[in-house]
């Protein structure tokens, strides 16, 4: 097991994978990293910085969809190194992972690839952290068999996330009996709170209802079975590129994190 992955695991605190949803200009990515960095620091909450080069799940032909591989890895490399941060990023085809893999220390599986057989085991034969979003389509107790696939690489490495599931049209449901149902696999199980807001595809984009991000992780956390929160942030959530419906503004993060705190103490 690596350090970081062992470190995560045994948090006395709950773990915060964290920026915002894709890769935009420079500026921007420094001040999320530098201001994420120094409250979790402070709070001793481990972070792992997170943004794609690339979302290939966007509601409309002109929706932005990031900087791409090359350029995308390249300001995760840089971030990684000038704030010594651990990266996320999610890939979406295998031949996207060795890149990936050279400079993120989680790669992650989006939900709406959470079955892809080939791209899971890909990711895991890295060696690599492997975080694999539950489909909004499945039930939790089919993540077990979406870790199996990861495992049966030799790679244990693995986190379970929970981002909602399908209810109706343009709306999702957390089932909050799927924490207790993912921790029995064994694996760390992290609670995606801004993408559990969403409204997908609620018109030309995805609606969102961040209002309730602070009740929704203070309440994963009281499950006692969530180890990590994964929040989508901005500094100015109308502005940003992808997701700004259910981002949280990066000003609303420390409130968001000392009403989980509280429930530890």
């Amino acid at each position: 097991m690596s350090k970081l992955y062992t470190d995560l695991a045994n948090s006395q605190n709950f773990f915060l994978i964290a920026g915002p949803c894709v890769i935009e200009e420079e500026r921007i990515m420094y001040s999320i990293a530098e201001t994420l960095k120094e409250l979790c620091t402070r709070k001793g909450i481990p972070l792992i910085f997170k943004a794609s080069y690339k979302k290939a799940n966007r509601s409309s032909v002109d929706s932005f969809s990031g900087p791409g591989l090359e350029e995308g890895l390249q300001t995760l490399a840089k971030i990684k190194q000038d704030f010594e941060l651990p990266v996320l990023t999610d890939v979406h085809e295998c031949i996207e992972i060795t890149s990936a893999a050279d400079v993120c220390d989680i790669l992650q599986i989006p939900a709406f690839l959470s079955r892809q057989t080939d791209l899971i085991k890909n990711a895991a034969a890295t060696g690599k952290i492997i975080n694999i979003k539950k489909g909004q389509f499945m039930a939790p107790e089919d993540m077990q068999f979406a870790a199996e696939k990861a495992r049966s690489t030799g790679n244990e490495q693995i986190l379970l996330t929970e981002r909602g599931t399908t209810f109706g049209y343009h709306n999702l449901v957390v089932d909050f009996r799927s924490f207790t149902i993912m921790s029995q696999f064994g694996y760390p199980v992290v609670y995606d709170v801004t993408h559990s807001l969403q409204r997908p595809s609620l018109s030309n984009i995805s609606g969102g209802n961040p209002e309730y991000a602070f009740s929704m992780a203070k309440a994963a956390i009281a499950t006692g079975k969530v180890k990590g929160l994964f929040i989508e942030t901005h500094p100015e959530p109308q502005k940003a590129k992808s997701d700004a419906a259910s981002m949280l503004s990066l000003d609303k993060m420390e409130s968001l994190l000392d009403g989980c705190l509280q429930l530890l103490n």
